[in-house]
């Protein structure tokens, strides 16, 4: 044997070793071109490829939806509603808002959404003394109790619902939640009807969903995409908890379902942002969790019955807590305590900051009302209070949640004024002003560069306490001012009143100082 021949089982085992590298690098190879990488990278053997952890029995190299959509597509149904043309429903083909709910219309407001786009809604027509819009929505039990949004089914004088098997029902309202954005509707007279389940889980940023619905009125369309974020506040009230997901959503999807993929309904898209109309990626699914609350209660009643207890609350803020000297932004600032309701009859206060409800921490004001509303009236809760950074605990027993919470009045301010130019505000006693009240004092006017309009504030709002002291003349704002100074201060809280209701606003003192 030559010197430089090498044994036959050496020469085995590094064709062995150069075939099995080759494998490695193409598996590598193909495994980038799946992500959509750039460069080349290694994948270390120890390493288990990311999606095969996928919940499903299809093979990593097959992977598809198609199972989890055969299983959940039965369920889903279109949503067909017929209104009296004067009533005009919402957002049609020309454009104008109709009856788009108030609190989308707030959504789209605050993207600056123009007219006719930024929602996953229904696509109306008109015709003949009626007006026709589509929506989706999804069986929840074999006897014909069907899931869909208020906004798809609020004022219908009809509504119809199609399988994907081509077969339609006439379907009732059995009761909306508009809050929530949640209604119940029931098809009569089977029960072997497909049905999905709400998920007792809450998804993880990152999980694969897959969504159905009845987009354009096209029928039923599948598209799939992740959980982008969860307990979005999209401003449509203070029960929002959205979770944003990626699937493209679109006009006539809303009231359809999104699913895991255990096949489990984990939420119901409800709006989109988009400045077009169409989708872009950004849509929002109310949660399964919020759906089969509400759910049991419209099954029982028809309505949902929320506890309340009379406050109007804000979050605690850098500068608020700076101002009242707090260790941290934890819980929620009670801005204004309504007379006669259980608030002030437990001993509520402006100022108090609520911390926790029974054993429930409340880290803002939004977690403040979900937690009271998810109490039935007539229940007492214990609230953990901080007054003046002493802690208390108060014991408030809930009432019924009105439809509608007086807010207060927009006041016509006209009087002889005084300047306070640290704030950049000229004010007025409201006694003397129509429409402000007897109490505070009103913004008459609003320097557009001082810190007063930095912080929101307008012509006749109204400054009811400085500091923590009631105040009833420009004099007054301008002694809470200089006794905040004082005490050295870095900024001042003033409680103010407007046609938003009742606020908390911290004005830093450095900068009214210039």
């Amino acid at each position: 044997m030559s010197r430089n021949a090498l044994p036959e089982t050496s020469t085995k085992t590094s064709s062995t070793l150069r075939r099995s590298r080759t494998r490695l690098l193409a598996g590598v190879f193909t495994l980038a071109l799946a992500g959509g990488a750039v460069g080349a990278f290694v994948l270390p053997e120890t390493v288990t490829p990311a999606f095969a952890q996928l919940s499903t029995n299809q093979p990593a190299s097959t992977f598809s939806f198609a199972d989890i959509v055969e299983k959940v597509s039965p369920a889903v149904v279109s949503v067909k509603v017929k209104k009296d043309a004067e009533e005009d429903v919402a957002m049609g083909d020309d454009g104008d808002m109709g009856q788009v709910p108030p609190q989308i219309q707030r959504f789209m407001r605050r993207f600056g959404l123009g007219q006719g786009q930024g929602r996953g809604d229904m696509s109306p027509r008109h015709g003949h003394g009626r007006v026709v819009g589509q929506g989706s929505g999804f069986f929840i039990s074999n006897d014909g109790y069907i899931v869909t949004n208020n906004h798809v089914v609020e004022g219908a004088s009809e509504v119809d619902v199609t399988l994907t098997n081509g077969k339609s029902y006439t379907a009732k309202v059995i009761g909306t939640d508009p809050r929530t954005d949640v209604a119940l509707i029931k098809v009569d007279g089977r029960s072997d009807f497909p049905w999905v389940k709400l998920s007792e889980k809450a998804p993880r940023v990152g999980d694969w969903v897959v969504a159905v619905g009845n987009p354009f009125g096209l029928g039923g369309t599948v598209t799939a995409g992740i959980v982008s974020a969860r307990g979005r506040d999209i401003g449509s009230g203070p029960y929002d908890d959205f979770l944003q997901i990626d699937a493209p959503i679109n006009r006539g999807n809303s009231g359809g379902p999104t699913f895991s993929l255990d096949g489990d309904v984990i939420g119901m898209n409800t709006a989109i942002v988009s400045p077009s109309g169409g989708n872009v990626g950004i849509a929002f699914a109310i949660p399964s969790e919020t759906i089969s609350q509400v759910v049991d209660a419209l099954k029982s009643g028809g309505q949902v019955a929320r506890g309340y207890v009379g406050v109007q609350i804000q979050p605690v803020s850098d500068e608020v807590a700076e101002a009242l000297e707090l260790k941290d932004t934890q819980g929620a600032l009670i801005a204004q305590v309504q007379p006669g309701t259980p608030g002030e009859k437990a001993g509520l206060k402006p100022g108090d900051i609520v911390t926790a409800i029974g054993d429930q921490q409340v880290k803002d004001a939004r977690e403040m009302s979900r937690e009271v509303a998810s109490h039935k009236p007539g229940s007492t809760i214990k609230l953990s209070v901080l007054r003046d950074g002493k802690p208390m605990t108060l014991s408030v027993t809930l009432e019924q949640l009105p439809d509608q919470v007086a807010s207060a009045n927009n006041p016509d301010a006209e009087s002889g004024t005084h300047e306070v130019p640290r704030l950049g505000l000229s004010l007025a006693p409201a006694k003397g002003v129509a429409g402000a009240g007897d109490q505070g004092v009103v913004i008459t006017q609003v320097d557009p560069d001082g810190p007063a309009a930095e912080k929101g504030l307008r012509e006749g709002d109204v400054i009811l306490d400085v500091a923590g002291k009631p105040v009833m003349s420009p004099n007054d704002v301008r002694d809470g001012l200089a006794a905040a100074a004082k005490e050295n201060r870095k900024a001042v809280l003033m409680r103010v009143k407007s046609d938003r209701g009742t606020r908390f606003v911290a004005i830093s003192l450095d900068k009214s100082n210039g």
